[in-house]
């Protein structure tokens, strides 16, 4: 019933059983009914539909005008912060449970290497196929000494009849002797075969080296191998994100600490500051004007128009300093 209302409210919307001339709620991506892991990213529970990692039906819902609204509110939302951090932590949760299982399943094939290379693990068929040879050449070798006895004494049929049931007991060692030889084979393959066993970096899967390329392609592209490897992707860049806008908001705090200072500093400061700034057009003028005043040694006529408009530049640059330190005031009681 419940996957059966969240699949009506995707396609008809939330509000499909309200009266038409009802008011409709207003849609609040805060609200506890939508997916708080849908909004930030995406839902982890889709990601493994019928694998061995599957992690069930999501019990909240999944709404497209909800993520919209969640993306139009500004990154530094409290709330926001919070549905990040909550994603962020069952995703590392996931990764972090999916690291053990690769950790596990590495030793697990150097125990099985270890295993299959010590001198005790050969397999009790093997040991009692080399029980019977070693039966049958005693037997051979007991037969043929008593056909020679025969042969020395002069009974013919007898060490006839005994070589006979030789050449019966070394036809059956010779077939004892190749049922060995493809059994000890064939257990050898057998152990290559594990000694070629890794496991996937990224979802643990048991992998055979050198297999053929549509069974990698087949895994490459299954889901649990996509949706661990999208879990780890998006971990990466969340963390990156907010490392690039710490960087950020620490550069921006040191420059106005340091603007900070500057408004607050002593007149000897500013007045250095002033010294050794770079010229302005105004300043490379007023030296011109000044140059030329005494090369040409003018009238006073001339004189006290130079006086004026140096007494017009003063005050130009003094209301222009005055407006210059209303405006860093006002931004300093504002911060």
């Amino acid at each position: 019933m419940d996957s059966a209302r969240q699949l009506l409210d995707e396609l008809m919307g939330r509000n499909r059983n309200l009266d038409p001339t009802a008011k409709a709620k207003k849609l609040n991506w805060e609200d506890p009914e939508f997916c708080q892991y849908y909004l930030v990213k995406f839902c982890p529970h889709d990601l493994f539909v019928n694998t061995k990692a599957d992690l069930g039906q999501c019990p909240k819902l999944h709404d497209d005008e909800a993520k919209r609204l969640y993306d139009e509110e500004p990154r530094n939302s409290n709330k926001k912060r919070q549905y990040e951090d909550e994603f962020l932590r069952f995703c590392n949760n996931m990764v972090n449970e999916v690291d053990r299982k690769i950790q596990k399943g590495k030793m697990r094939l150097l125990l099985m290497n270890r295993s299959d290379q010590s001198p005790s693990s050969q397999s009790p068929y093997v040991s009692r196929q080399q029980e019977q040879l070693n039966v049958l050449n005693e037997k051979i070798k007991k037969l043929v000494g008593e056909a020679e006895e025969a042969g020395h004494r002069g009974d013919v049929d007898q060490a006839q009849g005994l070589m006979k049931l030789c050449d019966q007991l070394k036809d059956e060692k010779d077939a004892l002797v190749k049922s060995t030889e493809s059994t000890h084979w064939s257990m050898e393959l057998v152990q290559a075969q594990e000694k070629q066993m890794e496991v996937c970096e990224v979802c643990g899967a048991f992998l055979i080296v050198g297999d053929a390329q549509q069974r990698i392609e087949d895994h490459l592209t299954g889901k649990q191998h996509l949706g661990y490897s999208k879990v780890r992707k998006v971990i990466d860049e969340m963390y990156e994100i907010r490392r690039r806008e710490r960087t950020e908001s620490e550069k921006r705090r040191s420059d106005d600490e340091r603007r900070l200072k500057y408004d607050n500093g002593s007149g000897s400061d500013r007045r250095r500051d002033e010294r050794y700034r770079r010229p302005s057009r105004e300043d490379h003028e007023r030296r011109r004007d000044e140059r030329q005043r005494h090369r040409s040694g003018g009238s006073d006529r001339d004189r006290e128009r130079d006086r004026e408009r140096d007494r017009d530049k003063d005050r130009d640059r003094y209301r222009n300093r005055h407006h210059r330190d209303r405006r860093r005031s006002r931004s300093r009681s504002q911060h």
